[in-house]
């Protein structure tokens, strides 16, 4: 009988920048499967998912303002995990800045945008962070799993902004539940007319560019990819292993935080239970498909964009479930993580 088992080896360099095309492509065979189970034509729904939102200037401009919060979630994501903290928790931290968002936008009355904007802002940046503080004090200090910590704390926050919105911040005009309508001044602008398009998608390439810059150029770059690698190993070499990971878990939570701004600034106007829908929990594809590298999590962010978008119109001609999307993306995480795990195994004959 013949008998096989798992060989430890190290992956050949080149073979990394591959995975994620793999894991595209396995993700795409896996889910044809389910498209013929449900009765529709592979061919037309990829046409669908990633050619026809390309094909007018319409639908480029929603996949977009769709990659917009998505370049500042997974790039919140994707700093965090370059110093081995797995923050899970980008959601509740959207959530935290757009509540920072819609309460200075209340008081922004008669403020012109040049200085509405960059206290939004600010505002929106500290309240990610210090909605991240609290998992993260209890990881370098306790040394409690930040997985569990974050993950709970999403939803401590929708109980809140539940409260909020159904009772001190209930508009007193429509009486939903929302918040009152931000000021003029605190509106993010258009980046391209009648369009929805706005200042946030900038904000969104600046991040990852200086996020780039930060994690290449810089001793703090330096010091979270070296904990990143390995803990023990950079806490021997003498770095403050813990400070290195609670400045990674603030301006991990502060950039989400500004992902939740831009939704309440350049999308709604004002504060609503499902102004995220799970773009936190998209980050941890995004960031994972990047390969943490914040360049390729905003060709991931962008991809992820192109199926949300694809998967609404997709639903409308072949009568495919919308939710479809959001399948391919849980099975492309679960292929990403697969390949990056067995990249440095192979199979051998006993």
């Amino acid at each position: 009988m013949v008998k096989f088992r798992l060989e430890r080896v190290s992956a050949p360099l080149w073979f990394r920048p591959l995975i994620p095309l793999i894991a595209l492509l396995v993700t795409f065979l896996l889910t044809t499967l389910l498209v013929l189970w449900a009765g529709a034509d592979p061919l037309k729904v990829y046409y669908y998912f990633l050619i026809a939102p390309l094909s007018s200037r319409v639908a480029l401009i929603e996949v977009l303002v769709k990659s917009t919060p998505l370049l500042l979630t997974g790039a919140s994501v994707a700093f965090a995990f370059s110093a081995g903290y797995w923050n899970i928790g980008a959601e509740g931290q959207l959530y935290a800045g757009a509540m920072a968002g819609a309460w200075l936008g209340m008081f922004l009355g008669g403020v012109s945008p040049v200085a509405g904007i960059p206290l939004m802002m600010a505002g929106g940046f500290l309240a990610g962070a210090v909605w991240a503080f609290g998992p993260a004090i209890l990881k370098t200090r306790l040394n409690v799993d930040e997985v569990v910590t974050t993950l709970l704390l999403n939803s401590v926050i929708l109980f809140l902004v539940s409260y909020l919105l159904n009772g001190p911040w209930r508009s007193p005009v429509s009486m939903w539940p929302q918040s009152p309508e931000i000021a003029q001044g605190a509106h993010y602008f258009r980046l391209l007319p009648r369009a929805r398009l706005h200042f946030g998608f900038v904000v969104g390439l600046a991040v990852i560019v200086i996020e780039w810059f930060v994690l290449q150029h810089t001793p703090l770059g330096l010091r979270m990819r070296a904990v990143g690698l390995g803990k023990k190993a950079a806490q021997f070499a003498g770095l403050n292993v813990n400070r290195t990971m609670l400045v990674a878990a603030l301006i991990s939570g502060g950039i989400a935080g500004l992902a939740g701004v831009g939704e309440v600034a350049g999308i709604h106007f004002h504060l609503i239970e499902s102004i995220s829908d799970g773009l936190g929990y998209s980050g941890i594809i995004i960031a994972t498909l990047g390969g943490l590298h914040p360049f390729g999590v905003g060709l991931a962010a962008f991809f992820i964009g192109l199926i949300d978008t694809g998967a609404q119109s997709l639903s409308r001609a072949l009568g495919v479930p919308v939710y479809l999307g959001t399948v391919v993306q849980a099975i492309l995480l679960l292929v990403t993580l697969s390949l990056f795990v067995l990249q440095n195994y192979r199979l051998r004959r006993a």
